[in-house]
């Protein structure tokens, strides 16, 4: 038989992931969904002769398209009918979970329901017979535990046993007169019919789905099913003041029933994740606990890595000064080292705190915790026009606000996820930390700690004030609702960690790496030729030189734009070449000061260079932490949000990192 194409899909946090490694194992990519930058995951599996693709769909409560997960998960049953739906529910939340596997029922999918956590609806007192639920719906279910590698293989046993069944219709007594007459109207269309499960629409023209109506805009029957509609509306509102309110109530009446069939004994129980809930969501103690959560994050991930950043520097400053002392021809030479190799190495030198705290964030929404954060900080984020859920994000934002960016998908209105995009740019990734650390040792002796955190409650207080001010003027009205599923603690998946966060940081490496070492050794090019041509490495350490460069001409080109904040020709070039990656700030200074990219050197080179005074610094230090992050971020903002929000972001930050900078220097200037 060919490859049969096999979709997971579930509510949130019910373990999908887990079911999908274990199916899938190392045969497995990540790419995105045609048309949206939302990740696509795909894997392989083979069982009893036969080959599976498996495709594991985007993690949601429901099927009603509101969100773009919803829209993607809907749309890929909807018109790819994959030969097996893998619903996989909480057994110890069954009810809740049901709700999206009456939806897959109505679309006529071939269902296979899964109930994971058994082990966990044991904790809390819950017994469901499978059997018993089987009969209810209809459909095969299999009982897992799938955190402990419990009923794998029973779940592919079942798959290939599903492969061809056909499944038989879902029914809502009250309503199922009316479905039935705009189904006949609706097979009037033979195309429709083939390409739609009628029902499906009849159900969804009934509760006024405006992707269903545009279906039927096309159809060679629209008038007739159209007027068919209005008639069967008309004499339902005899009877129901909201339809789609009636539908769901219709819905969940036949939860209920499936659920009492189900559970066959309930003793109501306190979790171990109940009482960890009590603590960690408290009232009061909710907001301290997660500062200190999120410092300790940032402490370990920092000093863990360190040493091996250190490692990197310096093995490619060993790396260009071996190799470029055996290379006779200067530019060639001075290319390989100064270029290639420093680009290189700029790059890397960031790869292991991003990579460490990538790990810190995967444990943490690996435990639950997360879920726990987001819950915490609904009640600040409320307040100044931000979603709950907004708060993820913009954590994730300390680590890169690439990945960041894209973790908006998870907010189901659609001005929370534009307006939590807009904002997260001013949370401090770690490619700011070394022109904070640069110039903090050259002006902050002493203070380089206060200093530098300083810049980091810079960031989320004027992402605070701006989400305010967008709020109250670009997306009036009120953040949606907070509405979310607490997760269960659950013990580390160290594979499943392992595996989040190395995709994170293969994304950092292949979107920010490229760019990054592209834009060294261009700072370089420009810098060893001039209009007069090649200038040779020394221009590199000889200031006379680099004077007569392009990269000098560029600077004074820009510095007027820079004057009123102090800075001069240079600061201005590392500013512009900032625009490409932030990284490239601190290797852009030390090329013109010719001290090479060690930070310390840069340190004392700017020190005393008289460029700059205390508040000078510090001016730049915001500018730095608020101007456009990088181009790999504004890339990621034209994917999420568009062109227009992408040009909005880049002028806004400008704006606000000039007038911020202008500021402190005026105040520092009267201060002094």
């Amino acid at each position: 038989m060919g490859e049969a194409v096999i979709a997971l899909i579930g509510n949130p946090n019910v373990g999908k992931t887990t079911i999908f490694n274990a199916l899938t194992g190392l045969k497995q990519h990540v790419g995105n969904w045609p048309g949206v930058t939302v990740e696509k995951k795909e894997g392989e599996f083979e069982y009893l002769g036969g080959k599976f693709h498996v495709i594991d769909l985007p993690g949601v409560y429901a099927l009603t398209a509101y969100s773009l997960d919803e829209k993607i998960a809907r749309d890929f049953i909807v018109r790819e009918k994959p030969d097996l739906v893998v619903d996989i529910l909480d057994a110890s939340n069954i009810q809740r979970n049901l709700y999206l596997t009456l939806q897959l029922l109505e679309i006529g999918a071939n269902v296979l329901v899964v109930l994971n956590k058994m082990d966990l609806a044991e904790e809390k007192g819950i017994k469901i017979d499978p059997k018993e639920l089987e009969r209810a719906l209809g459909v095969p279910v299999v009982p897992m535990v799938a955190s402990k590698g419990k009923g794998i293989e029973e779940l592919k046993k079942a798959i290939t046993e599903s492969l061809g069944r056909k499944p038989k219709p879902l029914r809502y007594p009250n309503f199922e007169p009316y479905i039935e007459r705009l189904v006949r109207v609706i097979r009037l269309d033979k195309r429709l019919s083939e390409e739609y499960n009628p029902r499906w629409l009849a159900i969804k023209l009934l509760e006024g789905d405006k992707d269903v109506k545009g279906v039927i805009e096309g159809s060679s029957e629209r008038d007739e099913i159209m007027r068919g509609l209005i008639d069967i509306k008309k004499d339902l509102q005899r009877k129901y003041e909201d339809l789609e309110l009636a539908l769901a109530d219709e819905r969940y009446a036949l939860i209920t029933q499936t659920a009492e069939r189900a559970i066959v004994a309930r003793e109501e129980r306190m979790t171990f994740s109940e009482m960890l809930d009590e603590v960690f969501t408290h009232k009061y103690l909710g907001i301290p606990i997660f500062i200190g959560i999120m410092w300790a994050t940032f402490k370990f991930t920092f000093d863990v890595s360190a040493p091996f950043s250190d490692i990197i520097d310096w093995f490619f400053g060993w790396l260009g000064d071996a190799l470029g002392s055996h290379i006779a021809n200067d530019a060639l030479a001075s290319l390989l080292r100064d270029g290639i190799i420093a680009g290189l190495g700029s790059v890397l030198v960031f790869l292991p705190p991003i990579a460490f705290l990538f790990l810190a964030f995967s444990w943490l929404e690996d435990s639950g915790y997360m879920a726990r954060a987001a819950f915490v900080m609904d009640r600040v984020m409320h307040r100044f026009g931000l979603h709950g859920k907004s708060v993820i994000p913009m954590i994730m934002g300390f680590g890169c606000n690439v990945p960041a960016i894209m973790a908006t998908r998870t907010l189901e209105d659609e001005k929370d996820r534009i307006l939590t995009i807009l904002v997260n740019p001013l949370m401090s990734c770690p490619a700011r930390l070394p022109i904070y650390s640069v110039f903090a040792g050259a002006f902050f002796t002493g203070k380089e700690g206060a200093v530098i955190t300083s810049m980091y409650l810079l960031g989320i207080g004027l992402a605070l004030v701006i989400a305010w001010l967008f709020r109250k003027v670009i997306f009036k009205g009120e953040p949606s609702y907070f509405i979310m599923e607490l997760p269960p603690y659950n013990r580390p998946n160290w594979r499943g960690i392992l595996g989040a966060a190395w995709a994170r940081t293969e994304k950092f490496l292949r979107k920010a790496g490229t760019v990054i070492f592209a834009g060294v050794v261009i700072v370089w090019l420009l810098s060893v030729t001039g209009p007069s041509g090649y200038l040779g490495s020394e221009a590199l350490e000889n200031g006379e030189l680099l004077a007569k460069s392009w990269v000098a001409a560029l600077g004074h080109a820009l510095q007027p734009l820079f004057s009123p904040m102090g800075w001069d020709w240079k600061a201005a070039v590392a500013l512009f070449f900032g625009f490409i990656a932030k990284e490239i700030v601190v290797g852009t200074l030390g090329v013109l000061y010719g001290v090479g990219e060690e930070e310390t050197a840069v340190s004392h080179a700017i020190a005393a260079s008289g460029a700059f005074t205390p508040e000078t610094a510090y001016a730049f230090m915001a500018f730095s932490l608020i101007y456009v992050p990088c181009v790999a971020a504004l890339a990621a903002i034209k994917g999420e949000a568009g062109w227009k929000w992408t040009l909005f972001a880049l002028v806004y930050e400008l704006i606000l990192a000039y007038l911020v900078a202008l500021a402190i220097v005026g105040i520092g200037g009267a201060l002094a």
